[in-house]
């Protein structure tokens, strides 16, 4: 699809189509932005493999050397810039039923917006006509590692024979521990608990006395 030529209202590319760079730098090099906001509408793209030093959360994490691959289109809005992109990264960790290790790789979806007066928590900072991904990328790995991973769906677990995995279908009762089954004989019958709450009611209520 071609951009259509018009001679006010047709948004301005400041480049063409960018593909992701061949080589690997030690993380997202700033985004110059002026030309860009020249006028509303005018729109751009950014591609770039990188590392990041490292990333983690409980049961996983992205090596310091694993490469990290972050595409997207730039548009100039009203007051700063539109980021819609996509973030890929290797993970690695620990099977949370075999405990055995595992790889798995991320693909998220970003929308975010870069203005000059930054709101904590809802939009990026645009300092000195320049975009910084690398706070962007990093929160978006780390709030969509999985804590607890699993390297497949039908992992049995470290001994099936010993410890089977039970997968419960919906509103099915848990299995009952045979260390609880003494206690099963002690529970009173409904009217006896009924009868036993009305008896301690009366003793606590003054004008029974």
């Amino acid at each position: 699809m071609t951009d259509q030529v018009g001679p006010t209202n047709s948004p301005e590319r400041s480049g063409d189509q960018k593909p992701l760079e061949d080589h690997i730098t030690a993380g997202p090099r700033t985004f110059i932005t002026r030309e860009l906001r020249k006028r509303v509408g005018n729109q751009d793209s950014y591609g770039e493999r990188f590392c990041l030093g490292g990333l983690s959360v409980v049961g996983t994490r992205v090596d310091p050397d694993a490469v990290i691959e972050f595409s997207c289109d730039l548009e100039a809005i009203a007051g700063g810039i539109s980021v819609i992109g996509r973030i890929t990264a290797p993970f690695v960790g620990e099977c949370r039923r075999c405990l055995e290790p595992m790889v798995g790789t991320l693909s998220l979806d970003v929308r975010e917006t870069f203005v000059d007066r930054p709101q904590e928590g809802e939009t990026y900072p645009i300092e000195e006509d320049s975009l910084d991904f690398e706070p962007l990328v990093r929160e978006a790995i780390l709030l969509s590692l999985p804590l607890t991973p699993l390297c497949s769906d039908d992992c049995v677990g470290p001994v099936p024979d010993v410890f089977p995995v039970v997968v419960l279908h919906e509103g099915a009762e848990p299995p009952t521990d045979p260390r609880w089954a003494a206690l099963d004989s002690l529970r009173l019958p409904t009217d006896e608990l009924g009868f036993a709450d009305e008896a301690a009611d009366s003793a606590l209520d003054p004008d029974s006395l």
